[in-house]
């Protein structure tokens, strides 16, 4: 009795929480879906064909969204963790930290809208360069409160041993501490990844609608008020978090056991 009730839970929230993916699946092999019909009229590859065309630089957007992504979270994770050891033993550690909450006060646009003055006076306005540069503002201070807490004096003390036996700090930090904090740096890389995959503030404001990443083609067909080619963009725009998802769940988890 325990065990079935188990698997119908199971069963329940598998549906809960594949019901939008499945819904967003049908909205886009849809062309027509009225009220009160459950189902759409017909089903058809039309909408995907349609956007999927040279033309539509659909596919451009999807490699534009993966380069920045990929590099944004690179960065933010290589750069956060290197900051984060001079934070976690610097004597005004809390107040350091504090200053990292500061991004996060403002919506994304209002801080994208305060920043793009500087961009446009340093011509990083509409580039890619620019959008990734803006999305470091958020990024980075992310991995470092992710890191922050992560140093602790056993880290310290594995440090200390690689001094002892002749290591330098360079041969120290690359060769004992990052292996060590190999499960830590993929948690990292995939949060960062996912929060420039899905950034839209920044990356229209600052990109000024030259740099059209699948977030900002998925606003931009709401906004014409085609919900069945948002729905092909929305599509394309959950595939790599949900490989990542998979990722974390068959191995990163698995090796933090």
């Amino acid at each position: 009795m325990h065990h079935r009730f188990s698997i119908s839970l199971r069963t329940i929230w598998a549906l809960t929480f594949s019901m939008p993916v499945l819904f967003l699946l049908m909205l886009s092999l849809a062309q027509q879906w009225r009220f009160p019909d459950v189902f759409p009229e017909t089903f058809t590859l039309i909408n995907w064909k349609n956007l999927l065309q040279n033309e539509n630089h659909l596919l451009q957007s999807l490699g534009v969204s993966v380069i920045i992504s990929t590099v944004v979270a690179a960065l933010a994770t290589s750069l956060g963790f290197w900051m984060s050891r001079a934070i976690a033993f610097h004597p005004r550690k809390n107040l350091l930290t504090s200053f990292t909450y500061l991004p996060f006060v403002f919506s994304p646009v209002i801080f994208a809208s305060v920043l793009n003055f500087y961009f446009i006076l340093f011509n990083l306005s509409g580039i890619i360069f620019g959008v990734m540069l803006a999305q470091l503002f958020i990024t980075l201070p992310y991995a470092l409160l992710l890191f922050v807490d992560y140093w602790d004096l056993k880290l310290k003390s594995l440090e200390d041993l690689a001094f002892t036996l002749g290591g330098n700090s360079s041969q120290a930090f690359l060769k004992v501490i990052v292996p060590v904090s190999k499960n830590m740096l993929l948690l990292c890389f995939f949060q960062t990844f996912l929060t420039s995959w899905f950034d839209y503030g920044l990356t229209s404001v600052i990109g000024v609608g030259k740099i059209q990443t699948l977030t900002v083609k998925v606003f931009q067909y709401i906004g014409e008020a085609n919900p069945f080619y948002a729905a092909v963009s929305s599509c394309l725009l959950i595939i790599p978090p949900m490989i990542l998802l998979f990722i974390n769940k068959k191995y990163l988890f698995n090796t933090m056991k």
